[in-house]
């Protein structure tokens, strides 16, 4: 056993190296609390992969101008992403503290109610009195319809006063099969009650113990919400440094003289443009647990998942087709237009508008009608807010948006082109085998591969994204 956690200790020790070698961030080593930590192999071997292909198409650059590029790119594929998972899991925590604090505060202040309403019936009927006991053989009485309570007492128990009668209530299971169910069921429920002076002390000594932990829980809540904070802190500060790193990268692009340098640096600069916008985009609630809760024609029906595609890209071969910040960006190797659309005119739609280029939008309500960070929520305000191009409101889920596309008299077809949404079939790519998937195209690729953005409920409103292959396999929503 020694052996093999020696053997353990030096296997993390080298993926640590091996890590900080390659600019993947910190890797934290694998703890009884924190099983996730260290991606598996395969997930590695992947980062290194794509490594050194960023490494490859950067040859002969000059050695500050890549050292900017692999940041840029470490800092959005490895450090933000990582952050993000600790704000959401920081976050997560002080909710869980807040609510627990706000529940024992609840349950002090009940017990402080209950103390003063004893303390008035004390003053009335003073504090010998058993409630308990009383209510019980009221109970009883009424249960019987009102009858004289002593005749029902005899006859039921042999009991001749109301003492006995609770007592043998309490214990003589014959009773149940009576019209005394109820006061049966009271009195054993009841068989420890107390007078009002022990149950004034039983409840000061419980408002002095939740006292206690309502005050710890509180001040738990507190350092759970600092903590969350300060995660979220270290997140935006990550994200200034993306921004700052891609400003400095626009500004040199033009130093880049061969072809796949200009590629990586572009989709590395769209990366980063990519989860700034969605940052930024990303309003909604804490969390995404709606399932699949989406709206078609103005009536709920069942929703979008996303899939589930990872957020890796490949940088093997991409080309300067995609214009990331203009929907009229030209297709790769084409003239600006595809079956008669003139992409070379810039998006004109806004949210709101019911009719826009020669059809209905279909944007009824906005984006209210899906909900938050399912892929439909995602692919509609990526396509209206950034893109600038109609979107309906009620297209359905992912797999159901070139159909609803075409009957709003959208483009829609086999090509795929920048701002078009992509849309999955159900369990295509591995998306979903009930809703299927929509994404939104960022950039058509030299070889005919597409570069996406997506969304999904696991991702908590953030930005994925990735490279499709077989890109005709895929319907696109254009306008």
């Amino acid at each position: 056993m020694k052996r093999m956690a020696k053997r353990a200790r030096a296997f993390t020790a080298l993926m640590l190296a091996a890590a900080t070698a390659f600019g993947f961030g910190t890797i934290t080593a694998a703890t009884p609390s924190s099983a996730q930590a260290v991606p598996s192999m395969s997930e590695y071997q992947q980062k290194v992969q794509n490594h050194n292909n960023l490494k490859a198409q950067l040859a002969g650059v000059d050695s500050k101008l890549a050292d900017l590029i692999v940041k840029l790119n470490d800092l959005t594929e490895n450090q933000i992403p990582a952050a993000e998972q600790a704000a959401q899991e920081a976050a997560q925590k002080a909710e869980q503290a807040k609510s627990l604090a706000e529940a024992t505060a609840a349950r002090l202040e009940a017990a402080k109610n209950d103390k003063t309403s004893l303390e008035e019936k004390i003053k009335q009927t003073g504090a010998d009195y058993d409630d308990a006991k009383d209510a019980v053989a009221q109970l009883a009485r009424e249960s019987f319809h009102g009858s004289d309570a002593s005749n029902v007492m005899d006859v039921v128990t042999n009991a001749t006063t109301t003492e006995d009668f609770v007592n043998k209530m309490q214990s003589e299971a014959a009773v149940t099969r009576s019209e005394a169910n109820a006061a049966n069921d009271a009195a054993t429920s009841l068989n420890t009650s107390m007078n009002r002076k022990q149950r004034l002390s039983a409840i000061e000594d419980e408002i002095t113990q939740l006292k206690v932990q309502a005050d710890e829980q509180a001040a738990s809540a507190q350092q759970a919400a600092n903590a969350a904070a300060a995660k979220q802190q270290e997140l935006q500060t990550l994200r200034d440094e993306s921004t700052a790193a891609r400003s400095q990268l626009e500004s040199q692009k033009n130093a880049l003289t061969t072809q796949s340098a200009k590629e990586a640096a572009e989709l590395v600069s769209m990366k980063a443009e990519i989860d700034a916008w969605s940052a930024q985009n990303n309003t909604g609630k804490a969390d995404a647990s709606t399932g699949g809760a989406q709206q078609t024609g103005g009536s709920s029906s069942a929703g979008s998942s996303s899939g589930s595609s990872s957020n890796s890209s490949s940088n093997n071969s991409s080309s300067n087709a995609g214009n990331a910040g203009n929907a009229g960006g030209s297709q790769a190797g084409g003239s600006g237009n595809a079956n008669g659309m003139n992409y070379d005119v810039p998006g004109n739609c806004y949210e709101g508008m019911a009719y826009c280029y020669g059809h209905p939008t279909g944007n009824t309500v906005g984006g209210s009608a899906y909900p938050w960070s399912q892929c439909t929520w995602y692919a509609y305000r990526r396509r209206v807010y950034y893109y600038h191009l109609p979107t309906g409101s009620y297209m359905g889920n992912g797999q159901d948006w070139a159909n609803s596309g075409r009957k709003l008299g959208y483009l829609v077809n086999r090509t795929p082109h920048v701002g078009a949404a992509m849309v999955f079939k159900a369990g295509q790519l591995g998306h979903s085998p009930i809703y299927g998937h929509v994404a939104v195209v960022e950039r058509v690729n030299a070889d005919g591969s597409v570069f996406i953005s997506e969304c999904g409920s696991i991702w908590q409103g953030n930005a994925h994204w990735m490279t499709v292959y077989n890109a005709s396999n895929y319907e696109y929503v254009h306008y």
